[in-house]
């Protein structure tokens, strides 16, 4: 991309300045030098991609305004996040303030300690004008707070330092919105995966943060990912990554972006160098490598391999697809193979992993009932907008949908003998669809390319697994697709110990009722999700179920009073054992003493 004069005003440049952190305001300045005759339109995205869910950023617009030539210029409302300026044959600047104060990686969050922006809440798109280059001049605050602020993006930096503020380029508006920008006082280290730079950036308090092995586990799973999409080359797509990472009490998630990451977690799940060392790795900091992994696959599966509804993205309003058990479902698989690989766990480890992902589909009686392909395109209506009846109506093409990898991977491994596996496909995905995407000139896949490639690249004849598992609701028979390789699956439900079969919680002091799962003691009783459980047999149980029901048998009945709303209601529950699944996998004698091929 060629970069504009600085002698000359850019075609189109966003001034964005944390005005007032106490208020959790940025102001932001957008100039753009020939706007459309007839009048320029200017509109907010109503969602941002990775999530799939209408967020109508709009309504966090507290005041706009335009001008030209030091003059008012009138600006209509179109819809909930479009607006009109009146022609004018000037430069035009439209001045607006957004309410920033979402503590997620999807928005905007201001305040004394931190900045963080996505451009999809902060940056109005130039309609019309989206693939010329934009300019960023982020502002440091005036607050005196801020005064050891640095910023950090995967931005492009035009005038600006590295980690400083001042002006930054992206080459169109759909790059300008794929670079988060976190500011503040936050802790940075660098690595180099594969000869590309890294960052590492961690925003909030963690005391005894332990860098040095963060850096060193980050490397690992990036060099193996870079090396599984190029295994001859070892380029990888970008030419630096920046993990943004905001550490808080208590929070988990991430975002995936074309050169970087959102990343929100617990500081307790980062690693400290006051901790007792230890050969195993700590399921917290174990948890936070995963989605880190997780994350950092998406550079390739999602970010440039994308389905074709999402080439180009429409962001004022859904945009449905049936594939996301690819794209969000088998990057979820390979995020914790990619721990093995890199060899930050071992296999015993990842089993364990596995058994708990197994039960957690098994768990909800919704997989009967929705495909992962009509979950993938409802995820708008439903698997975002999650309700207490979720586990009985809908089923994760997150969960099934790494399940169904694993499907495929041990059905194409065992029936080739070993000469192919899922790699292949996700290698030719890459190579077809994926390479070339950005800047532009790719596109995405379609559903009927998709199940094309996996029998080309397999030879073999993959439609009935698709018809039963992706398209239809039937569980996976992994305990067989395992047997070839030596590995045992069982389920050991635990049905010894008294249950309703619900969700709980705590309502004050009280027992309050989740989710109440089909078919279990609670629902067969008339209990309901949202009910406040008062007493047990004449025992008021406060947040003591679990131990209550612990001095019962399985087949007992109880007398539950509970409040619905604010009436007090009577139910007998015949106790059932616990439904919970416990998934192991092993591996079998033989296959430790005949050093069979692993399924990893």
């Amino acid at each position: 991309m060629k970069k504009p004069s600085k002698s000359r005003a850019p075609a189109i440049a966003y001034a964005i300045f944390p005005k007032d952190l106490a208020g959790h305001l940025f102001e932001v300045r957008l100039t753009v030098a020939a706007p459309a005759s007839d009048g320029q339109v200017f509109a907010l995205p109503a969602w941002i991609p990775g999530s799939y869910m209408i967020r109508e950023f709009a309504r966090n617009i507290v005041q706009i305004r335009a001008e030209a030539n030091g003059e008012s210029v009138a600006l209509a409302k179109l819809d909930k996040h479009s607006w009109r300026a009146a022609p004018v044959g000037a430069p035009l600047t439209v001045v607006y303030e957004v309410y920033a104060w979402d503590l997620s990686v999807r928005a905007a969050h201001l305040d004394q300690t931190h900045g963080f922006f996505n451009g999809t809440s902060v940056c109005l798109r130039v309609v019309g004008q989206e693939d010329m280059p934009h300019q960023v001049d982020i502002v440091r605050p005036s607050d005196p707070a801020a005064a050891t602020w640095r910023v950090a993006t995967a931005m492009p930096e035009l005038g600006a330092k590295r980690y400083g503020f001042g002006t930054y380029l992206a080459s169109s508006y759909d790059e300008l919105i794929d670079h988060p920008v976190e500011m503040g006082d936050f802790a940075l280290a660098t690595f180099k995966a594969h000869g590309v730079p890294h960052d590492i950036v961690i925003s909030g308090r963690v005391p005894n943060l332990d860098m040095a092995r963060l850096q060193a586990d980050l490397k690992a799973i990036c060099e193996t990912q870079i090396a599984f999409f190029e295994p001859r080359t070892r380029n990888a797509p970008m030419e630096r990554y920046v993990f943004l990472t905001l550490a808080v009490g208590d929070g988990y998630g991430g975002l995936e972006h074309r050169a970087s990451t959102a990343l929100i977690c617990a500081r307790a799940d980062l690693p400290s160098t006051g901790a007792v060392k230890s050969a195993d790795i700590g399921e917290g900091y174990l948890k936070f490598l995963g989605l880190c992994s997780h994350e950092y696959f998406h550079t390739w599966n999602v970010k440039r391999i994308k389905p074709a509804a999402f080439a180009p993205y429409d962001l004022q309003s859904e945009t449905y697809t049936p594939l996301l058990w690819l794209f969000e479902g088998f990057t979820s698989y390979y995020d914790d193979l990619m721990l093995v690989r890199s060899g930050i766990i071992g296999e015993a480890a990842y089993f364990k992993l596995l058994g708990k992902a197994i039960g957690g589909v098994l768990r909800g009686s919704g997989r009967t009932k929705q495909s992962v392909a009509d979950s993938s395109f409802d995820a708008w209506g439903k698997y975002y907008r999650q309700d207490e009846n979720a586990p009985n109506a809908i089923v994760s093409y997150y969960g099934k949908g790494s399940l169904i990898a694993l499907a495929f991977d041990l059905t194409i491994r065992s029936k080739t003998a070993g000469k192919k596996s899922l790699d292949d496909v996700m290698l030719a995905l890459w190579q077809r669809f994926g390479r070339d995407f950005y800047p532009s000139v790719g596109r995405g896949v379609t559903e009927a390319e998709v199940e094309a490639l996996f029998d080309e690249v397999s030879g073999l004849k993959l439609k009935s697994l698709f018809d039963r598992y992706v398209r239809g609701t039937a569980d996976l028979p992994l305990a067989r697709l395992y047997a070839p390789f030596g590995v045992k699956l069982v389920d050991e439900r635990r049905n010894a110990k008294p249950s309703f079969d619900a969700g709980t919680g705590r309502d004050g002091p009280d027992c309050k009722l989740t989710q109440v799962h089909e078919g279990g003691a609670a629902h067969r009783a008339g209990l309901s999700a949202g009910d406040i459980v008062i007493a047990l047999d004449g025992l008021r149980v406060g947040g003591a179920l679990d131990a209550m029901l612990g001095r019962y048998k399985v087949g007992d009945t109880v007398t539950v009073h509970a409040f619905r709303r604010d009436e007090l209601m009577t139910f007998q529950v015949k106790l059932q054992g616990e439904r919970v699944p416990c998934v192991t996998l092993s591996l079998l004698d033989e296959r430790k003493k005949s050093g069979r091929p692993s399924a990893l």
